[in-house]
């Protein structure tokens, strides 16, 4: 096999095991708190949104030491023992209780850390500027098909039911965890990339640098323990780069987004009891659309690759806009009250009459968006820090969960429009300094182009 051959497949075995992975994890936290909510147990007192919380604010802290562990056990260990902590985290709701759900939802933060930040590294060594876009549009969208098949399951299962029952949850939470299982083990398949090929010139000019440098400067090879030093060093100085500090206010808001069409806007679903006794159900229907909304904009704008002629300004602006719209229908069909109804639901009604329909179809701009804007955030990211792609891809994700470890605590507090409102204003200003970015590689590149003619 060529070793374009060979990076490629390493990328589909990579979407492959993520999407294993999440169609667990995903289904796991869209259902948990409604799943919590029917528990029969006095003795169990967790709250889905309070785990969740916990999640990601131990991820953003553990994103300081990731790239150190990333670099110590290669990016291919590092996905395979977090995977597992995955399967953990979701094998609790089997039979759950407080100290084991919060533990688990420690260890998977951790995990979750070093899971993304080895994805991102793994990913970005495996492309070349030409298809680093492709390679994340195509690793975007195989992730996103999590979102269907979970979901699907949930909807058929669960449909008619108004309260879950013990046997129902742990047929569910069973089948997720040997899941997730599989995909952990699928991480093994992924082959060492050939090293990247330079031109005559470029080696000729390497070898005097060598060899200059080898007559006064004596080589000492790095131990463990430099190698992770070094990456921790390497992660807190990109964090305050002007290109990072840009890029982390529209990454900021990816995390609270990733919260609401992740967690919170599910639950809204099935707590409306005007959607009848199916409500339940369309949680789950609502995270298949969600999933072909991902997988649509994951192929458009990023498999396909057709965003390099413009630059990725415009897709991101698409992604706002899309997103804005269906926040816009979400606060006129859902009430606000939803995200902190009983178990039994609310009879509550926001501007409308609400509606089944308009509900799934914000479910669908929701992942749409969502695609749009991460597509062209990750490829950004892997583009502008080639070099130390582990480091950035752990700045990035410290600074998403972060928002999202915020957006999840106040989930438990804020009624729905105020939700959306805050989503509105970090997005906004979150564009605006993306697009400050986006310009800033644009004339990096055309000075690069100037000095080299």
């Amino acid at each position: 096999m060529s070793p374009e051959g060979k990076t490629l497949l390493n990328i589909v075995i990579l979407g492959f095991g993520f999407m294993f992975v999440f169609t667990a994890f995903s289904t796991c936290g869209n259902i948990e708190q409604t799943v919590i909510k029917s528990f029969n147990s006095t003795g169990f007192s967790g709250s889905g949104y309070t785990s969740m919380s916990i999640i990601y604010g131990v991820f953003s802290a553990s994103n300081l030491i990731a790239p150190s562990v990333v670099a110590v056990i290669g990016p291919q260990l590092s996905m395979f023992f977090s995977g597992l902590a995955y399967s953990g985290y979701i094998a609790t709701f089997i039979q759950p209780f407080t100290w084991s759900f919060y533990t688990a939802s420690v260890v998977v933060g951790i995990a979750a850390a070093i899971l993304w930040t080895a994805q991102g590294n793994l990913l970005t060594i495996n492309s070349t500027d030409v298809t680093i876009g492709r390679n994340y549009g195509i690793f975007w969208s195989l992730l996103q098909f999590s979102f269907l098949f979970g979901n699907m399951y949930i909807y058929f299962a669960w449909h008619g039911h108004v309260h879950i029952l013990d046997k129902d949850r742990q047929t569910v939470f069973i089948a997720l965890t040997v899941i997730s299982l599989i995909g952990s083990f699928l991480f093994f398949l992924i082959q060492k990339p050939e090293p990247k090929s330079i031109s005559s010139d470029e080696s000729e000019s390497l070898l005097q640098a060598e060899s200059s440098e080898s007559a006064s400067v004596v080589v000492v090879p790095q131990g463990l323990g430099s190698q992770a030093l070094d990456a921790f060093r390497k992660a807190l100085q990109l964090s305050v780069t002007k290109e990072m500090l840009l890029l982390s206010i529209f990454i900021a808001y990816t995390g609270l987004e990733l919260t609401f069409y992740s967690g919170v806007y599910g639950t809204c679903i099935g707590a409306m009891t005007q959607f009848g006794d199916n409500a339940k159900s369309l949680i789950g229907l609502s995270g298949i659309f969600i999933g072909i909304g991902e997988i649509l904009g994951g192929g458009m704008f990023g498999m396909l690759n057709k965003c390099n002629r413009f630059g990725r300004s415009p897709v991101v602006l698409l992604g706002l806009i899309t997103h804005f719209v269906a926040f816009y229908l979400i606060f006129l069909n859902i009430a606000s009250g939803a995200p902190l109804a009983p178990a039994e639901g609310t009879n509550l009604q926001a501007f409308i009459t609400p509606s089944v329909e308009l509900a799934l179809l914000c479910s669908f701009l929701l992942g749409l968006g969502d695609s749009c804007i991460n597509t062209q955030l990750l490829s950004i990211v892997g583009y502008m820090f080639q070099e130390d792609s582990a480091p950035a891809f752990a700045v990035f994700y410290l600074v998403q969960s972060i928002m999202a470890a915020l957006a999840f605590f106040y989930s438990n507090y804020l009624l729905l429009h105020w939700q959306l409102l805050i989503m509105v204003l970090v997005g906004f200003l979150g564009t605006l300094s993306f697009f400050i970015a986006e310009w800033m590689v644009v004339s990096r590149r055309c000075d690069t182009d100037n000095n080299s003619i």
